[in-house]
């Protein structure tokens, strides 16, 4: 197939792009390669994907709608993937200007190039932080997500209703993954396991939010290309078993639905420190702090929807995916 991948320079979209190529399919790149975090580690990505056959890539801004426009005519993808985005829960609440140009303008851009270009399908990436407040575990795609406490949550609830918009306006099958924490090789240094390796192999103290108390549902990358391929291979229809009279933000009598792509084994961030530091055979210094704003306490994924549906099922365990990440880090940065 010839697929559309935005954000193909970061750490899931070169993942994935790499996957796609891999079993022969036609791959357009798209990146604005942003200074978000270091474009040198987007480019050494990138450069891992151009020399193969079937790959072409576009440098610009989802927000760019002529840029996204000619890409769209040029390549006449039969899906797409929209990985591109304003990531960050923190950093939103610096530069909340940045989420809604590159999250809700530019989605709607890739909804408009989708629909005009009679796009098979359009693979999108949701967050769970989504579910905001809410407290009930595991999180459920069933469950009302009304509350978010950051403005990255707020924008990532709203690609998920603009895409149903464009599912029943328009019959544009679209389907949500709403991603829990990604770890793994060529991972983004904002993240905690980046930032705590770099950290302890300086010997510098390392700041643990929440006394290390909070719980997170870590995926390892290969575990999240492989869902993100098998609902991309499962085209969407309207539910027959959906309800009007008792909606689920899960699915509609359009061709839409929203799934969680986690591995349902939330780890305390205390373990997972553990864990971490005897895979490099040293201790970490921490300091100690409290949760930061926007930040949730626990996340937990249930996955039953995407299993069943596409027979989706992580296996990578943390101390197999954080021993990974050691080896391709001593290997890249050579310490």
């Amino acid at each position: 197939m010839r697929i559309l991948v935005t954000g193909a320079a970061g750490f899931i979209g070169s993942a994935l792009s790499a996957r796609l190529l891999a079993r022969g399919d036609e791959v357009l790149g798209y990146d604005n390669l942003n200074a978000y975090y270091d474009p040198s580690l987007k480019e050494a990505r990138l450069a891992r994907l151009t020399p193969q056959a079937g790959f072409s890539f576009v440098r610009a801004a989802l927000e760019d709608r002529p840029a996204m426009e000619r890409a769209f005519a040029d390549f006449k993808p039969q899906r797409v993937v929209n990985l591109a985005a304003q990531a960050g829960v923190r950093y939103s609440i610096e530069n909340p200007h940045a989420y809604v140009e590159a999250n809700l303008v530019g989605f709607i851009n890739v909804l408009e190039a989708c629909r005009h270009g009679k796009v098979e399908h359009l693979v999108y990436a949701s967050s769970s932080s989504v579910y905001g407040a809410n407290r009930k575990l595991p999180f459920s795609v069933r469950d009302a997500v009304d509350h978010p406490v950051s403005l990255y949550a707020a924008t990532k609830k709203a690609n998920e209703l603009m895409a149903h918009t464009y599912s029943h306006l328009y019959g544009l099958p679209t389907t949500g993954l709403r991603f829990f924490t990604v770890y793994g090789p060529w991972g983004r240094p904002d993240m905690a396991l980046f930032l705590f390796t770099r950290k302890i192999l300086a010997g510098e103290p390392i700041e643990v939010f929440n006394h290390g108390h909070h719980t997170r549902d870590f995926t390892y990358i290969d575990d999240i290309v492989e869902g993100v391929i098998r609902a991309l291979d499962r085209v969407p229809g309207p539910d027959p078993d959906f309800d009007p009279l008792a909606p689920t933000p899960a699915s509609s009598s359009a061709p839409y639905r929203v799934y969680n792509i986690g591995n349902h084994q939330p780890v305390e961030l205390a373990r997972y420190i553990e864990v971490l530091e005897a895979k490099l055979g040293r201790k970490a210094e921490k300091i100690l702090l409290p949760l930061q704003p926007g930040d949730v306490p626990d996340t937990c994924a249930d996955v039953e929807e995407l299993r069943r549906d596409t027979g989706y099922s992580p296996s990578t365990t943390i101390e197999v995916g954080i021993g990974r990440f050691i080896d391709w880090y001593l290997g890249f940065y050579g310490r």
